[in-house]
């Protein structure tokens, strides 16, 4: 049985901001998945971008993008495991950015785990959800949205890119 829940992603399943845009996949160079996120929405290089935003804050990557028409909108979401919100993305059929947890081997508990003395806890990552596809910085490509193989991971934080003119957004 289909997990059923009562918020969704978006108020409305008519609005479409970004379907028809061209996005070219790039490879990441080093653990730089935010900038190259970024690079692909945009068309520039992941360089543009890597010391002026903050990997962990994601008003810094919205205004990044703003001077390129874009910004980013908060979508409700819960540590469900991004699978859970495939479909979803799907039928809304327009372009978003998904973060999730991407803790080392496969190990949930990680998550919740005090850190360690430098603070850190597991690690994260982002990908672009473009209509039927998924842009992966870390492979570099584009795969049909049904084999996104990360789905068993928990949902960071998620995202809709929407024009920077528009009323909701960071």
């Amino acid at each position: 049985m289909p997990y059923n829940y009562t918020s969704t992603l978006w108020p409305t399943k008519h609005d479409h901001y970004f379907r028809d845009k061209n996005l070219q996949p790039l490879k990441q160079s080093g653990p730089h998945c935010v900038s190259t996120v970024l690079a692909i929405l945009t068309g520039v290089s992941p360089d543009q971008f890597q010391g002026s935003v903050n990997t962990q804050d994601p008003v810094s990557w919205s205004d990044a993008i703003r001077p390129f028409g874009m910004k980013l909108a908060y979508c409700p979401t819960d540590i469900r495991k991004v699978k859970f919100y495939v479909p979803e993305l799907r039928q809304l059929n327009d372009l978003f950015a998904v973060c999730y947890y991407k803790h080392k081997d496969n190990d949930p508990t990680q998550i919740l785990a005090d850190p360690a003395d430098n603070g850190w806890v597991c690690g994260s990552h982002i990908v672009l959800f473009h209509c039927d596809a998924v842009l992966d910085p870390a492979a570099g490509t584009r795969l049909p949205i049904e084999t996104f193989p990360d789905g068993e991971y928990h949902t960071k934080r998620m995202f809709r890119v929407v024009p920077s003119d528009h009323a909701r957004g960071l």
